[in-house]
């Protein structure tokens, strides 16, 4: 019998997923929209900072090339962290750290200053919300409906940026820049005290049902970290989230000012690439069908294929900024930022069950948050070096074409 009729066997044996599991799904749903949405608020925020310290694009993106690197360093930590004190620990750490980090920043006069609240202090509390103890939680409770769960979850990251990046951008528009930071903050550490009031007793100890009927199969199969890093898939997966990471967010992270300077105004970048969020709803449900229907290696590598063609109409909106071609890269671009996430990650926590499987995911994540930093960070220096967005972008198309390799090439990944 394959894996995918014993996955059906064991979903159907299972039933449908209990109220505590859907509360557990919509809990992480929220975390996940409160820390990608406020993380990627940075893009709407780097121009009128820019313009307010007269600061060049490579400056300004280093912040948030830190919150990324700082959000990928913390990503075995945080692992490390869930395996020992469990998710209310870890969650409630996160929202006192990004709430603290936003209010700081508010006042913030020096370059290092921002470096170090909405740069370091930002990555950290988006990491303590984030994939890692979600993932982890999640597994807990969904078993072979894991990929449906992690689709669902990643989908938060465009709820997030559609609902942020329009606020944020309002927000900016009333009160500015600082105050806008100022009402994110506030809202962020008010969050914890319904967080705190939760039965994280009940939700920590997962699914009966999964326990019972698949205990030894989908809970425990005895990886540990050194076991993990010895084997190749395990650097294959920490490849893809690297280079596909550098290749996507050199991108995304100046989108709003790429746009700008095609000519579009400050509020119709926003909104556009805010709408983002929505293809990218449609982007994860739709590769996760996609790999019960055509397989997992298909499936990701048509994501990467949507990808490339988001590149190129980009490249092509520069000398035409066409309304119809603004919309074909926000659905093919937008829709994949992301999108083969829930089944890169599946994979991973599949292939790596154990007591450690935290601690294991979370560095494997550790590459893309990696990818994340230098690729927003390596964006801004190209664009700063050239004068022009040409080999920014060319830069970007190379590394997601390297970033799919692992899959065509690794047996353990096909």
């Amino acid at each position: 019998m394959d894996d995918q009729s014993v996955a059906q066997r064991q979903s159907s044996s299972l039933g449908s997923p209990s109220f505590p599991a859907l509360t557990v799904l919509a809990l992480c749903f929220m975390l996940s929209v409160l820390g990608r949405g406020l993380g990627e608020s940075f893009t709407v925020f780097l121009l009128p900072i820019s313009e307010t310290f007269g600061w060049n694009r490579w400056q300004i993106i280093s912040i948030y090339s830190l919150a990324s690197l700082a959000a990928a360093l913390a990503s075995p930590l945080v692992g490390r962290m869930f395996d020992r004190f469990g998710p209310r620990a870890v969650y409630s750490l996160g929202l006192v750290v990004l709430g603290g980090a936003f209010l700081v920043g508010a006042y913030g006069q020096q370059l290092w200053q921002f470096q170090l609240s909405l740069g370091l202090c930002v990555g950290l509390g988006i990491a303590s919300i984030g994939i890692v103890p979600n993932a982890i939680l999640l597994g807990r409770w969904f078993g072979p409906r894991l990929p449906t769960a992690m689709a669902v979850v990643y989908s938060a990251a465009g709820a997030g940026v559609l609902m942020l990046l329009p606020v944020s951008q309002l927000l900016i528009d009333r009160v500015g820049w600082r105050g806008a930071y100022q009402v994110f903050g506030g809202a962020v550490l008010l969050l914890l005290v319904p967080l705190l009031l939760l039965p994280w007793k009940r939700f920590s100890a997962g699914s009966p049902a999964l326990g019972k009927a698949n205990a030894a199969d989908l809970l425990d199969d005895g990886w540990t970290f050194s076991r993990a890093i010895r084997h190749h898939a395990f650097w294959g997966l920490s490849s893809t989230f690297f280079l596909t990471a550098v290749g996507m967010f050199s991108i995304s992270a100046q989108v709003v000012a790429y746009l700008v300077d095609a000519g579009f105004s400050h509020l119709q970048a926003a909104t556009a690439w805010g709408f983002s969020g929505v293809t990218l709803l449609f982007g994860m449900f739709s590769i996760t069908w996609l790999d019960a229907v055509i397989g997992r290696r298909r499936s990701v590598l048509f994501s990467y294929a949507l990808s490339i063609s988001g590149i190129a109409m980009l490249w092509l909106l520069k000398s035409y900024p066409d309304v119809w071609l603004l919309t074909g890269f926000v659905v093919a671009f937008g829709s994949t930022v992301g999108s083969r996430a829930p089944l890169i990650s599946t994979t991973a926590i599949k292939l790596f069950r154990g007591k450690q499987v935290a601690t294991i995911y979370g560095t494997i994540v550790f590459g893309g948050g990696l990818g994340s930093a230098l690729g927003s960070l390596g964006g801004g220096l190209i664009h700063d070096v050239t004068g022009n967005y040409n080999a920014l972008l060319a830069f970007a198309l190379v590394c997601v074409i390297l970033g799919m390799i692992p899959f065509l090439v690794m047996s353990a990944l096909r």
